[in-house]
């Protein structure tokens, strides 16, 4: 039985269906020659915009090459009078435009892997799985605040060698939130950026200012220093009350994060103390700061904007009002060690509303990362002038985010940066290490047929769902920070 272009290939409506495709008077007499994309042809035939193929199963191809049948999720009687494929248009199948698999058998079958990423999309929303990746990330991650307790004995006897421990201990942790973002929800992060100085990015120090708009921005900041191969080693800027928070706080702790209890006049000596220390850190790190100080919400944006009309500085629209003092200390103590400062300003395509929630239930969304590289010489010394610089800087960013909402693109280059293996090896490495005993375990305890122990079992299951519940609740906006808001006006600096 002959096939068509002869082998078999991975497309979507964007690409080739096939290499040759050709039809006879079949589908009302158009001839699909060689190259031609099947998006256009197929518009014209639906007369409507064909977003993907979703084809569930063929038969098999007649003598002249035509497909003799198809069956779809959703048919076209006048399709089916005229063998053809039949299209779907569903602005779903945006979601997956790679997802359109087509495998040639020996039979002459097609198979699409839609019908298993369906599957794998439905086990991947199922809380059962969202307890499974909690269990492996929370043991994991209190092993590794237990070994990062025992590193602390080198610290007077090599503190170089203990932070490049720690380094790798923490990219252990982090990497698995990167992971999720990456390789179990298939997020696509693209970046902008002057291809002339992407080279630069991850050999060099630098300060990253990332706007706090979104529940998972914390996630795609993690991604982009991953991609770049800093991740382990990045530093943020990070409330007091995060430290005690077990796994990710303690995590910061050996790895020297900057935290501070929001109060100018009792961080400045401990913010510059512990910026002062990174002088001499022996891994290129980047400095994660969030110059807002809070996620942008209505509230928190109208009351930042009356403290900016007090103050007689421009409006704006999609920021709130930057605070100045953090950031100029760090450039501060940072000069002649951080190189650049790489202005980062992420966006969500289609207006998409990403959650941690959604990244956990294998939802895939499509980020857009702007990063300008600014040398630090030329950032003012003086702090007033470095306040003057990061305001007008935020109106910049302001400007950026207009044209993007506009026009749904930035003004500079898109590049996708390569996504490496390390962070799923991590977490393929520790399923296995955890997995194993856990389910040992639970087939002892059902085997056992004590009451009492199923009862624990129950309660352990209700308590996880709990912590899980809380874990997730962290980053929701609705529940995050009241800093910045109608209580804390007085604060604003």
């Amino acid at each position: 039985m002959p096939r068509p272009g002869g082998a078999s290939k991975s497309c979507s409506v964007r690409l080739l269906f096939f290499d040759v495709l050709k039809l006879n008077q079949a589908v009302k007499g158009l001839m699909i020659e060689e190259n031609e994309e099947a998006e256009s042809i197929l518009s014209s035939w639906c007369g409507k915009t064909v977003l993907n193929i979703h084809v569930l199963e063929a038969e098999e191809w007649s003598k002249e090459g035509k497909v003799e049948f198809i069956r779809s999720s959703a048919h076209t009687s006048w399709f089916e009078q005229s063998p053809a494929f039949i299209p779907v248009a569903s602005s779903a199948a945006t979601e997956d435009p790679c997802g359109c698999l087509l495998n040639f058998g020996s039979e002459g079958t097609l198979l699409l892997s839609r019908q298993i990423m369906d599957i794998i999309g439905f086990l991947k929303s199922q809380f059962i799985c969202h307890l499974l990746i909690c269990y492996i990330f929370i043991v994991s991650g209190l092993i590794i605040n237990f070994i990062q307790l025992f590193t602390l004995i080198l610290w007077p006897i090599n503190k170089q060698l203990f932070r490049r421990i720690n380094c790798r201990l923490a990219y252990c942790i982090s990497s698995q939130m990167v992971m999720l973002l990456e390789w179990w929800s298939g997020t696509d992060c693209t970046l902008y950026t002057d291809p002339e100085n992407y080279h630069k990015y991850g050999k060099e120090n630098a300060i990253v200012i990332l706007n706090h708009n979104f529940e998972i921005d914390f996630l795609c900041g993690w991604n982009f220093c991953e991609r770049f191969g800093v991740l382990g080693s990045s530093k943020v800027l990070a409330k007091k009350e995060l430290s005690y928070m077990p796994i990710i706080g303690w995590m910061w702790y050996f790895l020297e994060i900057v935290f501070c209890k929001r109060k100018w006049e009792e961080d400045r000596k401990t913010v510059m103390q512990k910026l002062l220390n990174l002088r001499d850190y022996p891994e290129n790190f980047w400095f994660l700061i969030h110059c807002e100080g809070t996620r942008f919400t209505e509230q928190k944006h109208q009351i930042s904007m009356q403290v900016a009309e007090a103050k007689g500085l421009p409006k704006l629209k999609y920021h709130l009002l930057p605070r100045t003092k953090g950031f100029a200390v760090t450039v501060q103590c940072l000069r002649n060690v951080v190189s650049a400062v790489y202005d980062s300003t992420l966006n969500f395509r289609n207006n998409e509303n990403p959650t941690l929630l959604g990244v956990l239930n294998g939802k895939k969304y499509h980020a857009d990362l702007y990063v300008r590289r600014i040398p630090l010489e030329e950032v003012p010394e003086d702090e007033q002038e470095c306040s003057n610089w990061l305001h007008k800087l935020y109106q910049e960013k302001d400007a950026f985010q207009e044209e993007y909402y506009r026009t749904g693109t930035y003004p500079a280059v898109p590049i996708v940066p390569p996504r490496r293996p390390w962070t799923l090896l991590n977490w393929l490495f520790w399923a296995l290490l955890l997995l194993y005993p856990l389910f040992k375990l639970l087939i002892n305890m059902i085997n056992s047929g004590s009451s009492l122990t199923l009862a624990s079992f129950a309660f352990v299951i209700v308590m996880a769902s709990v912590g899980v519940r809380w874990m997730i609740g962290v980053t929701e906006i609705n529940k995050g920070s009241t800093y910045g808001n109608n209580d804390n006006k007085q604060k604003q600096k």
